[in-house]
């Protein structure tokens, strides 16, 4: 939770304010294997129409991202990465008046895309990938960029799932302080459907507020998730109402950033959610 908005620039003008309302992430798949969308963005126009469409739906941040993070996802080479990305994201930088977060977790590919004109790193391994220790946190720090941290293991065998997660954000955390990265640039993500059973993600969903104390923004990432298709049994294409219900409860209990795939619609809840939270930009007086 953080005390204060925090405000990013960047020196190609764009800028982000976290802490007055709920901030918006569009995710933008351009693989064609992604499990909700997968083939749906994988060409230069079709991804273009979608950026536009989120943005003007209401996403504060498009996420972009090249390689599948699916169930049982097989990752691909950082150059493979690369060669995805370099068919879109020059493009789509320069045509998306947001800022854009690149969805990996290999330094060569954050590190091109940054280069490139990315705005935010989203690292599904939380600056601990074991194949790569301490790169992607050098490059966070090199470049002096937001970095979303999120929890994630290859296993779900856990005594204490929240003091586990907390263990798992302070050496993330370490790891960023020595490597030279702002404190200011962290945001933290639970990870839901990373290394978590159904019983586990619908657990840290409830107890959320515990992990929202940490003095980060949090970022949260329900949207289509299976927990969702558990609960109400209905497919990857149905469940909308589901990620919308999920958001609301998290910023209920403090988060900051709703990662989704249905702009429009989760938009609205949100900012509803806001006014009726009293978050600065929404309040009703």
């Amino acid at each position: 939770m953080i005390e204060k908005p925090i405000t990013y620039s960047w020196p190609d003008g764009k800028t982000l304010t976290l802490g007055k309302r709920t901030l918006i992430m569009g995710v933008l798949n351009v693989t064609a294997d992604s499990f909700s969308d997968g083939g749906k963005w994988n060409t230069l126009d079709r991804a273009l129409y979608h950026m536009e469409e989120m943005v003007r739906d209401g996403a504060d941040i498009i996420d972009i991202g090249a390689e599948s993070s699916r169930p049982g996802f097989v990752p691909v080479s950082a150059a493979a990465e690369m060669e995805v990305l370099s068919q879109f994201l020059p493009e789509i930088v320069k045509r998306c008046p947001v800022p854009v977060s690149v969805d990996t977790f290999k330094a060569d590919t954050a590190e091109y895309a940054i280069n490139e004109g990315a705005h935010i790193m989203n690292d599904i391994w939380g600056l601990q990938y074991e194949e790569e220790p301490g790169r992607m946190a050098a490059v966070a720090a090199k470049y002096d960029v937001p970095v979303i941290v999120m929890h994630n293991r290859n296993n779900t065998d856990y005594s204490d799932i929240i003091g586990e997660m907390k263990s798992f954000f302070l050496k993330s955390l370490d790891i960023a302080d020595k490597a030279g990265i702002r404190k200011r640039n962290i945001i933290l993500d639970p990870g839901i459907g990373f290394g978590k059973v159904f019983e586990q993600n619908v657990f840290v969903l409830q107890h959320l507020d515990e992990l929202t104390a940490l003095p980060h923004p949090m970022l949260l990432g329900v949207s289509r998730k299976g927990f969702i298709g558990q609960i109400l049994d209905l497919p990857v294409t149905e469940r909308m109402e589901g990620t919308g219900a999920a958001c609301v409860a998290g910023i209920l209990r403090g988060c900051n950033i709703m990662r989704i795939h249905d702009v429009k619609s989760v938009t609205r809840m949100c900012r509803m959610a806001d006014a009726l939270c009293g978050n600065l930009e929404n309040s009703v007086q």
